[in-house]
């Protein structure tokens, strides 16, 4: 398996500890109170939307896992989430082979995708990035801005 996929997620997945430990420090009504104008209602289901996405990608369309639905009502249960996540991603990147060999992939609506097994794991994580801002972005509006590094950018390699 290619090694720099493995760095790139461990990265990835210190970046969410980081965040999640930041939202531990929130008031949970800022948390998990649902807003419309919020996606997925609230910072609680942003994230739980996040791990539905790599649960859905790597694990169902990539490994032939059963489909996850997400319940978190609080950092605990999605620290519990992204454990799962995380093991998901650990026996994709140990079993997947020839990663950017396409194959053809055809979704419940009936559209066909040509996909690769790279992209699985690629596109889960550039969409946490781009739901990572969005929280950020919310939480900040609603005067709890992110205190330091790593705000929307990923952790040093150190």
């Amino acid at each position: 398996m290619n090694q720099d996929l493995r760095t790139f997620y461990d990265l990835t997945r210190r970046t969410r500890s980081g965040v999640l430990d930041w939202f531990d420090t929130l008031p949970p009504d800022v948390f998990t109170t649902v807003d419309e104008s919020v996606a997925h209602g609230n910072l609680c289901g942003v994230y739980a939307h996040i791990a539905e996405c790599y649960l859905w990608w790597v694990g169902t369309v990539g490994l032939g896992k059963a489909e996850r639905d997400i319940k978190a009502r609080g950092v605990d249960a999605l620290r519990e989430a992204f454990t799962e996540v995380d093991a998901t991603l650990s026996e994709a990147l140990g079993t997947f082979s020839a990663l950017d060999k396409p194959f053809d992939w055809t979704s419940p609506t009936g559209k066909t995708s040509r996909l690769t097994r790279r992209w699985l794991i690629l596109h889960p994580i550039t969409h946490e990035f781009h739901h990572k801002g969005q929280a950020l972005a919310v939480a900040r509006a609603l005067g709890y801005p992110h205190p330091g590094n790593p705000d929307t950018d990923l952790v040093d390699p150190s």
